[in-house]
């Protein structure tokens, strides 16, 4: 039954012209039509039979290269097929699977493997939307030579590609207060009377997790850490606007992503020059692991999505319990006078704050770009001594970068016409 569901087209009207044939020779009575109709319905019979005997059997594996690609860069994906039986395969259809904003599903046509033979396939796939793409499972479709039956098994493996945001090489800029200990002192020793006598505090991210103080954990129902010997260590925070209505614009060239990719391109740019970063949206903070930290930043970013939150007061809230940051870069879309307030009181002491502010505004209409709410939040932001990096629509974060190497004030006065 399997065979038979398999018949192609022309298997089928292979079957369907030699029935016909076959009643019209038992009806006439001529014995040459009858030859002719049981040998047409023989050969799709014959084939669905030897294709679903057919006990092929391959492995499949995928590569590709790199798993990592940029928006609107190339990756190459390597198909092995390896026939690891006796038998020479007949002819393979191959088609993989791929999301369609990868591009058009891949098809191949393999004549023949030898026996223990190996084919490797490569085609290249490209995306300008970021996200995490399942490249899989591999389909193969086994054929007769007459293309009578045609039937479709499949593997099980697929990969993932991870499409990260365009990333950006940034100038080096002094940024003073970015500098900051990871603990409460440089270096502190072991309490000489023991153990017991260790003063915790609670687990920030970043913190080594050889630092957890069990006994305080129990007592408190949270990770605690030991503030002895604890490493001077720079630590930033990066905060980026998420939120659907503080964004104009669709698909690649919104606000929104010109956004996510400042946030990449300013986040590996401080992880590279050894900044210890923590994630931050108007959703709350976001899980970055300890090692490979840019690439856990390009892979958080990666998924990132608008959300429908209408205020910061999550990301806000977040920064404060934090705690412990020398650096604040916030990646804003358009905001409030109010929302500006809020964000200028984390800046305090020695804490260095950077606002990358986009002109959502210029996103929709050139001619109201640079409004008045644009500039009174960058003035209430600047006058609270943060840096000020204005993005209007069509430049570029590299080239408005060099701007956060101001005081605010002085940023302000200096690209506000």
């Amino acid at each position: 039954m399997t065979g038979l569901k398999a018949l192609t087209a022309r298997g089928r009207s292979f079957l369907a012209s030699g029935t016909a044939a076959l009643l019209c020779a038992f009806f006439l009575g001529e014995h040459d039509l009858l030859r002719v109709g049981v040998l047409i319905v023989s050969l799709p019979l014959l084939a669905a039979m030897v294709v679903a005997r057919t006990r092929y059997r391959l492995s499949c594996a995928r590569r590709l290269d790199p798993p990592r690609a940029e928006v609107g860069n190339e990756a190459t994906v390597t198909l092995r097929l390896e026939n690891v039986t006796r038998l020479p395969t007949g002819l393979l259809m191959i088609e993989d699977t791929v999301p369609y904003a990868l591009g058009a599903r891949p098809r191949f046509v393999l004549d023949r493997v030898e026996p223990r033979g190996v084919r490797e396939i490569d085609y290249r796939v490209r995306s300008d939307l970021r996200g995490r793409f399942t490249i899989g499972p591999l389909s193969i479709r086994i054929s007769d030579p007459f293309g009578l039956v045609e039937l479709t098994r499949s593997f099980t493996v697929s990969d993932t590609l991870v499409v990260t945001p365009q990333v950006v090489a940034l100038p080096h800029v002094r940024l003073s207060g970015e500098w900051t200990g990871g603990g409460d002192s440089r270096t502190r020793s072991v309490a000489a009377a023991g153990d017991d006598d260790v003063a915790p505090r609670e687990y920030r991210q970043g913190d080594d997790l050889r630092r957890v103080h069990w006994r305080s954990t129990a007592r408190y129902g949270e990770l605690m850490v030991r503030r002895e010997e604890q490493q001077w260590q720079s630590r930033g925070a990066l905060l980026l606007d998420t939120r659907r209505y503080a964004h104009r614009g669709e698909g690649p060239r919104s606000s929104f992503e010109v956004a996510v990719s400042a946030a990449a391109s300013i986040g590996v740019h401080l992880a590279h020059e050894g900044l210890g970063l923590r994630l931050v949206t108007d959703q709350g903070a976001e899980h970055l692991t300890d090692s490979g930290l840019s690439w856990s930043l390009l892979d958080t970013l990666a998924v990132v999505r608008t959300s429908s939150s209408r205020s910061l007061e999550y990301g806000i809230s977040a920064l404060r319990q934090g705690g412990g940051d020398g650096l604040i870069v916030a990646v804003l879309g358009g905001v409030t006078v109010e929302e500006a307030q809020a964000l200028a009181r984390l800046r305090h002491g020695n804490v260095t704050g950077v606002a990358v502010m986009l002109d959502v505004a210029g996103w929709e209409r050139p001619d109201l770009a640079d409004n008045q709410e644009y500039r009174a939040a960058q003035a209430v932001l600047a006058g609270a001594g943060w840096r000020i990096v204005r993005l209007p629509a069509g430049a570029s974060i590299a080239d408005t970068w060099p701007d956060a190497a101001q005081r605010g004030r002085f940023a302000l006065s200096g690209g506000g016409s």
